[in-house]
C-alpha cells in the first residue's frame, strides 16, 4: 500500500477525533490570541474534533487575501482563516482523505453563516499536496500558504515545496508547522504505518530539511516557533528508541533576491505598532522581536521580509543596499532543539 493510501486509511478511517492519537505530534496544546480565539469560538463543534494539527499556522494581517491551506483536514484552520481573510479574501484547502473532506463541505454553509457572509469565500479540493498542478491551481495566486502538520506525511517533500513556491505570489510566505528529527529517520521506522500516521516516521531530520528548502527557492528559512512533542505509547515510545521529535514552526518567504546567508548592510526597521493582532511587538521569528516605535537592526534577508511584503506599511525603513559589511552576526536557521525559546510540549491525548 502507498504511503498516500496508509494516510487516508489512517485519518479517514482509523482516527475518528484527535484523542485517538498515541502522540501529541499532530495535537498540542496552544495559547491562542484573541483573534484565534475568537474565530475558533465560531467553529463547529465536528470540526474541532476532526483536528490533528501541531502548531498555530497563522500568520498576521490577512484581511483580504488569498490562503491555501496544504492538508487542510476537516477544515478547522480553514474556516478561521476565512473569519481572518474576510468576505472578500479567498481560503482554498487542499487534502487528500475524502473522510475528512466530506465533513470541511457539509460546514461550508454554517460557517458561512455564522460570520454573517453572503456567500462562501472557502472551498476544498480532494488532491495530493505535492501535485497542485494536477488541482488546477495556478502559479503566483497566493498570499499566503498555511500547513498544519502535514507536510511530514508525504513521501515527496521537495515536490511538495517546489509546488508550493510556485503558486505563491512573489513577496508571499509559506507559514507551517511541521514535525522534525534530530536525526534520519532509519528505512524500517518509515515502513511503520502507525509510526508514518503519527507524524513521526515521515519527520525531516532538521538539517535535511533546511538545505530542501533553500534549494526549491526558500533561501532563508526562519524558526518562529519549536516545542518538544511527547509519546503516550510504551510501544512508540519503544520504537523510536533514542530520536527526539520536535514541533516547529517556519516561515518561508518567496523572495527571489533573499541570500542563504545573512549579509549586513547597515540597516534598521522601526515598527508602528500599527498590527492590530500585535499592537506592542512584532515577531518575524524567534530570534527577531521587533518592539514597537525601537530602531532594530536587521541584516538585508530580514529588510527584504518586511519591505517587500504584506507587512511593509507597519514598518519604517532605514538604510538601503549600497554599503555591504560582511555577514550580520546571530541572523539565520538553528537546530531546533538548541533554541533557547524551546518549551516542552503538553500532551492533548
Amino acid at each position: 500500500m502507498s504511503k498516500n493510501l496508509e494516510v487516508q486509511e489512517y485519518y479517514g478511517k482509523t482516527l475518528q477525533q484527535s484523542s485517538d492519537l498515541k502522540t501529541n505530534a499532530c495535537c498540542t496544546i496552544k495559547v491562542y490570541p484573541d483573534h484565534i480565539k475568537d474565530a475558533m469560538s465560531l467553529i463547529h463543534n465536528e470540526v474541532h474534533n476532526r483536528y490533528y494539527g501541531c502548531g498555530l499556522t497563522i500568520p498576521a494581517e490577512l484581511k483580504g487575501t488569498k490562503v491555501l491551506d496544504l492538508g487542510s483536514g476537516a477544515g478547522r484552520d480553514c474556516f478561521i482563516l476565512s473569519k481572518l481573510v474576510g468576505q472578500e479574501g479567498e481560503v482554498v484547502g487542499v487534502d487528500i482523505t475524502k473522510e475528512q473532506l466530506k465533513v470541511a463541505n457539509v460546514h461550508i454553509d454554517f460557517h458561512t453563516k455564522a460570520f454573517g457572509y453572503s456567500k462562501p469565500n472557502t472551498r476544498f479540493i480532494q488532491g495530493d499536496i505535492a501535485k497542485l498542478d494536477e488541482c488546477d491551481l495556478k502559479d503566483d495566486y497566493f498570499d499566503a500558504i498555511v500547513s498544519n502538520c502535514v507536510i511530514n506525511l508525504c513521501e515527496d517533500k521537495e515536490a511538495v515545496l517546489k509546488e508550493a513556491y510556485r503558486v505563491l505570489k512573489e513577496g508571499g510566505e509559506l507559514y507551517f508547522s511541521d514535525v522534525y528529527s534530530d536525526r534520519r529517520i532509519s528505512e524500517e521506522l518509515k515502513d511503520d504505518k502507525v509510526l508514518w500516521g503519527e507524524c513521526l516516521s515521515g519527520a525531516l531530520y532538521w538539517n535535511d530539511f533546511l538545505n530542501l528548502a533553500k534549494q526549491t527557492g526558500f533561501a532563508d528559512p526562519r524558526m518562529v516557533e519549536v516545542e518538544d512533542i511527547t509519546i503516550e505509547s510504551k510501544e512508540v515510545e519503544e520504537l523510536v528508541g533514542d530520536i527526539k521529535f520536535y514541533s516547529v514552526t517556519y516561515r518561508l518567504f518567496k523572495l527571489p533576491e533573499l541570500e542563504t546567508e545573512c549579509e549586513d548592510f547597515g540597516q534598521s526597521v522601526i515598527y508602528k505598532g500599527t498590527l492590530k493582532e500585535s499592537p506592542d511587538q512584532f515577531v518575524l521569528d524567534d530570534h527577531h522581536i521587533i518592539k514597537k516605535n525601537q530602531e532594530f537592526k536587521v541584516c538585508g534577508n530580514t529588510y527584504l521580509m518586511l519591505n517587500q511584503t504584506r507587512y511593509k506599511k507597519h514598518f519604517e525603513f532605514k538604510g538601503d543596499f549600497s554599503k555591504h559589511l560582511g555577514i550580520f552576526e546571530g541572523c539565520g536557521g538553528e537546530a531546533p532543539f538548541n533554541s533557547q525559546n524551546k518549551k516542552s510540549g503538553t500532551s492533548c491525548c
